[in-house]
């Protein structure tokens, strides 16, 4: 499992004084990234390779919204999803209380067309670490 914490910029929320819901998405992108980077897989280097780990599938639940400054942790695991893709389950917390969940489906694509991740090493690690 992987945690980042970050805080909500005041230019991340809408009329209401909240967070958009749009931004979720983003914050829960940073955090693969960041676990992905912190893993040794570098998204630039095997974009140039033509390899690209993409999303397919995106579920969100909100449960409480986020506001201008406020602290909160994104918390990201990784599920078994078989052979040419994992599933990402991350959740937002503020001071220990759920705000948002997601359920993310990701493949990895070569030009244009699905690949198993045990064809490249540099991405089979995902699915070790996958429960």
């Amino acid at each position: 499992m992987f945690s980042l914490q970050m805080k909500v910029r005041d230019y991340e929320c809408d009329v209401q004084g909240v967070v958009n819901n749009a931004r979720y998405l983003h914050y829960f992108e940073h955090a693969r990234h960041e676990w992905l980077h912190e893993m040794g897989i570098d998204f630039a280097s095997l974009a140039k390779d033509g390899l690209h780990l993409m999303l397919r599938r995106v579920e969100v639940d909100y449960r409480q919204p986020l506001r201008p400054g406020e602290v909160f942790t994104v918390h990201s695991r990784l599920l078994s999803g078989g052979r040419a893709k994992v599933i990402f389950e991350q959740w937002i917390e503020r001071d220990g209380s759920l705000c948002v969940s997601s359920r993310s489906e990701a493949v990895v694509v070569r030009n244009g067309r699905p690949q198993a991740f045990g064809k490249h090493p540099e991405l089979a690690l995902l699915v070790g670490v996958a429960e």
